[in-house]
């Protein structure tokens, strides 16, 4: 059967986001002008790039390298037209990260903005631990109504198939994996959203 994240429409998963009830690409878009400036590296991965929100902040002077995979190849095609500035800088990886594990390169810094709770620790771990980087940057959705953890809109049934690959996450188990595979949690950040809901910033940096 395939993901999910293969049949969702970008237009309905960024007008879904984009809310003024929901206000999740906002808000990620400015935490990920942070994670992009916030550590000293020059190549970076965003693990469910999705169509790109974010990139812009990717400046050509820092980064020689920014791998944007996802693995749903349209998500891909407009995040890669959407910012054709960053040809020769931004390279686009579609692979099913739990299972094409080995088609990912080395980076020094990973992203990872509502991803491990499509994936799960164990899965988020191999990855992490494959591609090795020096920092690990991650936004978890923390929820206050657990039966409605996808908050409601026009758009709610594009996601009915979620369920089948969500997990809940919390800050204490995330970091709890992390540290199995060496990496220690160096700096965290809450930010409401208008629905009750909040996006949890969690840092991690290796062999800290």
């Amino acid at each position: 059967m395939s993901n999910p994240w293969e049949e969702i429409r970008l237009d309905d998963y960024e007008n879904h986001m984009s809310l003024g009830s929901v206000a999740q690409l906002q808000a990620m878009n400015s935490i990920m002008k942070d994670q992009f400036e916030d550590y000293p590296v020059t190549s970076a991965m965003v693990l469910g790039v999705a169509g790109g929100n974010g990139l812009e902040h990717v400046r050509k002077d820092k980064y020689t390298s920014v791998y944007g995979v996802d693995i749903n190849s349209d998500y891909l095609r407009v995040a890669a037209e959407r910012f054709s500035e960053l040809k020769g800088v931004l390279k686009c990886i579609k692979a099913d990260i739990i299972n094409e594990t080995d088609k990912l390169p080395e980076a020094q810094l990973v992203i990872a903005n509502l991803l491990i709770e499509y994936i799960g620790y164990d899965a988020f771990g191999k990855v992490i631990s494959h591609v090795s980087p020096e920092y690990v940057s991650c936004v978890i959705q923390i929820n206050t109504d657990e039966a409605q953890w996808v908050s409601d809109s026009p758009y709610l049934h594009a996601f009915d198939r979620l369920d089948e690959v969500h997990y809940q996450m919390s800050k204490e188990e995330l970091t709890s994996a992390m540290e199995d595979i060496g990496y220690t949690l160096i700096s965290e950040a809450l930010t409401p959203l208008p629905n009750g809901k909040a996006l949890q910033r969690l840092d991690y940096e290796k062999g800290s």
